[in-house]
């Protein structure tokens, strides 16, 4: 299953992100965030904890409602729709609907612990996309085969490992058959030996043309699968450029610091 090029637009980035605010009472998580996502690029963020990674990937798939700045994927403004240069809120059905063609995979595996890996799969397209039973059963015994879990389809979560619940929950991800794939730190929850797996599953996406943004701290991935890197800290891009470039020769003395540490 390899990405439709006729799903994505060629001429204007994937995702665009312009002056992103985001405010928790007294804390400013991000601060007029600038960043640009070209389709089937692979966008690796690092940064230390509480710089505002993942609130940026909940802002793009609007989990969150930012508080200042625009968010477009595949040129769509999320959240919202624009009249005489006003910005109005989007209903609620609306934005689920605009949310669809991004797929995210969590920290935690959030699957429904009461049904087998294949129901858990098949949920969204049958309730939310409403396709026919034998179509999406289908694309999930695919999807299962794809990370390496065909022989699992009816086992619950509870029979499977760490690294197994969350090859299940990028399948899950893929069976709304996305644009953009947004992965929120995906092996942090993992025991170290069960890493690799969920890795490989994101290089052979990655091969696969998926446009991908990935908080991550797993620097070796971000070296050998990201095209570019960014590095955040208090709320804001401090660095951005090739991943291999950066991580090589970081130009800004908080990213050197911060791969100095990581590294060691």
């Amino acid at each position: 299953m390899t990405m439709d090029s006729s799903m994505v637009s060629t001429t204007r980035p994937m995702v665009e992100i312009d002056d992103l605010h985001k405010v928790y009472g007294k804390n400013h998580v991000l601060r007029g965030i600038d960043l640009q996502v070209k389709p089937g690029e692979v966008m690796c963020i690092i940064g230390p904890s509480g710089s505002g990674k993942s609130t940026l990937l909940r802002c793009v798939n609007r989990l969150e409602a930012p508080d200042a700045g625009r968010v477009y994927v595949d040129g769509q403004l999320m959240g919202y729709r624009e009249r005489d240069g006003k910005l109005f809120d989007l209903r609620p059905a609306d934005v689920a609907r605009q949310r669809r063609p991004i797929g995210m995979v969590f920290q935690r595996f959030n699957l429904f612990q009461n049904k087998t890996a294949i129901e858990n799969v098949m949920e969204a397209p049958l309730r939310v996309a409403r396709e026919p039973k034998d179509t999406v059963r289908r694309r999930a015994v695919e999807l299962l085969e794809r990370v390496g879990l065909k022989q699992h389809c009816d086992h619950y979560p509870v029979q499977l490992s760490g690294g197994q619940q969350q090859r299940v929950a990028i399948a899950r991800a893929l069976a709304m058959q996305p644009k953009l794939m947004l992965f929120d730190e995906p092996t942090s929850a993992l025991d170290p030996e069960l890493v690799g797996e969920v890795l490989d599953v994101m290089r052979e996406l990655a091969d696969s043309g998926m446009t991908m943004m990935v908080v991550t701290h797993e620097i070796g991935f971000a070296r050998e699968v990201g095209d570019r890197l960014v590095f955040m800290a208090d709320g804001q891009i401090v660095e951005q450029g090739d991943a291999r470039e950066l991580l090589g020769n970081p130009q800004n003395p908080r990213t050197k610091q911060f791969l100095d540490a990581v590294l060691a």
